[in-house]
């Protein structure tokens, strides 16, 4: 158990942790640096193949070629997973254009979209965990409002099927107070993942339930 000031943080194996994740699960990282997050982008999108599972990550690009590098190296046959649409990749900019409007996610336009990702990873029964860094790009605009929003719509669309959901946010896009801020988003979560250094084998990690 590591403890930090009032706070207990749980210590896992990063694979023992992303292959334990149940579909109730909305997970979030505040990350330090992508080092950092892209151990755990790897960790939660790598155990999901190999589970059997079809993975969705709504990435920036830059995030997204970062990852199925990772993945290839690893020996996944992205190609494939591709093909068979085991692994959807999508920029998250433009898919935040597609829902957004006056800088504010319209809520039938959103379940739209995800509705029709969602059908296609969900082919022959499949299970599916999906990533999303379209709040993170909200919130680093100044958009806090409007993150909040769609991360509660993402919460609605949660509810509606069993998937297990992650996003993460960059430390350095908290400009307000960070302590105040963390709290404002950790309270759409069920558990926060340790965004600092740490051995790219472990997750630190603890409930989102600060009451």
């Amino acid at each position: 158990m590591l403890e930090t000031g009032l706070e207990t943080w749980k210590r896992s194996n990063l694979q023992v942790f992303w292959n334990d994740l149940a579909p109730a699960d909305h997970i979030v990282q505040i990350y330090e640096n992508d080092k950092v997050f892209l151990d755990s982008l790897e960790g939660f999108a790598g155990s999901g193949i190999l589970a059997g599972e079809s993975v969705i990550l709504i990435a920036t690009k830059e995030h997204l070629d970062a990852i199925k590098k990772r993945l290839l190296n690893h020996g996944f046959d992205i190609e494939s997973l591709v093909a068979n649409e085991r692994f959807i990749g999508l920029e998250a900019c433009e898919t935040l254009s597609k829902f957004m409007v006056n800088n504010w996610p319209d809520e039938k336009l959103f379940f739209e979209t995800v509705k029709g990702v969602f059908k296609r990873a969900q082919k022959n029964s499949r299970k599916v965990r999906a990533f999303g860094e379209m709040v993170a790009l909200l919130w680093q605009e100044g958009f806090n409002d409007a993150t909040v929003q769609l991360e509660k719509l993402w919460n609605q669309f949660h509810e509606k099927g069993a998937f297990s959901l992650f996003c993460a946010y960059p430390k350095k896009g908290f400009k307000q107070d960070i302590s105040k801020s963390i709290h404002t988003i950790c309270c759409e979560h069920s558990k926060i993942i340790d965004g600092g250094p740490r051995p790219s084998t472990e997750i630190h990690y603890r409930s989102c339930d600060l009451n």
